[in-house]
């Protein structure tokens, strides 16, 4: 049984929950970007969110179309989730390995640096590779905790 005294004293583990609860905290406030774009650009995807524009019957139809903009930080957000939701799996079972406290805080640093960056690059829009270029140093060090825990502390 884990002793969670034991674990709020470890390190990397707390190092991990701090990064991992900026992580999360910002990809739940690209949801809110993501409410704002809606709002503001009045562009919606369900015939109820219409009616505080006055959208009911035939005329709710001008509200319900798609925009590049809202469109943009959607997939921001979704590529989010599918690549935080990996990290704090395979994070979480890395920071439990007991690996090295200045290897973990530079994997969950570059970590959380690449996700930033890759929301900047994407929401701007920066010209590629800036996107690409995130993009893999985050899939990168995911990658590089999963081969580590593997390596040395899994029994295959």
């Amino acid at each position: 049984m884990v002793d969670l005294t034991q674990l709020m004293e470890n390190e990397v583990f707390m190092s991990f929950a701090s990064y991992t609860t900026i992580m999360l905290s910002k990809m739940m406030f690209m949801s809110i970007v993501t409410g704002f774009y809606r709002m503001t650009r009045k562009v919606f995807t369900n015939p109820e969110d219409t009616v505080v524009f006055g959208g009911k019957g035939e005329n709710a139809k001008k509200y319900l179309r798609t925009d590049d903009d809202v469109e943009r930080v959607r997939r921001a957000h979704l590529n989010d989730l599918e690549n935080i939701v990996p990290f704090f799996g395979i994070g979480l079972l890395y920071s439990l390995s007991d690996p090295d406290l200045s290897t973990a805080i530079l994997h969950f640093r570059l970590f959380l640096g690449a996700r930033i960056y890759h929301t900047v690059a994407y929401l701007l829009p920066l010209p590629q590779p800036n996107r690409a270029f995130s993009f893999f140093v985050g899939y990168g060090v995911t990658l590089s905790m999963a081969y580590r825990l593997l390596k040395s502390r899994l029994y295959l």
